[in-house]
């Protein structure tokens, strides 16, 4: 009975203490507390690898800026420059009209800018600048094309079809090419608007007329609205009407009038007025 009664009771396996008296809701907040916690270190540490990856990527691009750009500039250097399209000018008056700086790297050129500056010159009417990967920089020109020799107040100024001063010539002329004159000096040298209409006037009255006559064609065009061309003797006036329109009726009739009149012989005709609709006005003089 004694041994019964001093026996020990045998202890079961040890295991996890189990307290009866914990609280639900603090053990909640205290894993509430831990996720906030590791999600502020979890942030941190993801700026921290951000901020560390852009501090080493602006170190690396400032290293490869440092020693490569002598080298990206050797190797888009500009080596070639191809000038086409030019005749009355040459390739080194493009050149200084480009003002590119020796060395320049290919891609540090703004063409826009090239283009402006070549086409500021008079014999330049149009002007286009490419880049030739990877040394070649090519300017093409478009030359505005002499058409005419304009006198005003006894200078004589060569101009193009568009009725722009290409070059001043002086006392100098050219007979190869028709003679405009009465034409307003300020006017032609500043390029305004109706002095250019009155020569471009002229030079179309001269092309029209000296495609029917030989010899050189002599346009007064100070007056736009009555333009008159002298050839071989012979004065035609023209009047508001199509140009090509009023010549095209005197060739009509041409052949009914004496033929030595118009062909060198004689100079019985003076004057063919053509001002008038349907009706051409011939004057004979001595």
């Amino acid at each position: 009975m004694m041994r019964l009664f001093l026996k020990k009771r045998q202890a079961g396996p040890p295991g996890p203490r189990k307290n009866k008296w914990k609280d639900p809701q603090g053990e909640r907040a205290m894993k509430e507390t831990r996720r906030v916690r590791a999600t502020k270190r979890s942030a941190l540490v993801r700026w921290a690898g951000v901020v560390t990856s852009t501090v080493c990527a602006a170190v690396l691009v400032a290293l490869a800026a440092t020693y490569s750009g002598p080298a990206l500039q050797q190797l888009l250097e500009i080596k070639t420059i191809t000038v086409d399209g030019v005749y009355h000018l040459d390739k080194q008056q493009v050149l200084g009209l480009a003002k590119l700086k020796p060395g320049a790297p290919l891609h540090h050129v703004v063409t826009t800018a090239i283009k402006e500056q070549v086409e500021a010159h008079p014999w330049v009417k149009a002007a286009d600048v490419t880049r030739v990967p990877f040394h070649e920089l090519r300017i093409s020109v478009r030359e505005r094309k002499p058409a005419a020799i304009v006198r005003a107040e006894s200078q004589n100024f060569l101009c193009d079809e568009d009725g722009y001063v290409l070059t001043k010539l002086g006392q100098l002329d050219d007979e190869a090419l028709p003679l405009v004159t009465g034409i307003e000096l300020q006017g032609l040298m500043q390029g305004t608007e109706s002095v250019r209409h009155a020569v471009v006037s002229g030079i179309e009255l001269a092309r029209v007329v000296g495609n029917s006559f030989e010899g050189r064609l002599h346009v007064l065009a100070d007056n736009p609205s009555n333009l008159v061309a002298l050839v071989q003797g012979v004065r035609f006036q023209f009047g508001d009407e199509a140009l090509k329109e009023q010549w095209d009726r005197f060739r009509r009739v041409k052949s009914t009038l004496k033929a030595r009149n118009f062909d060198g012989q004689g100079r019985s005709v003076s004057e063919v007025d053509l001002r008038y609709e349907n009706r051409i006005i011939v004057r004979e003089g001595g």
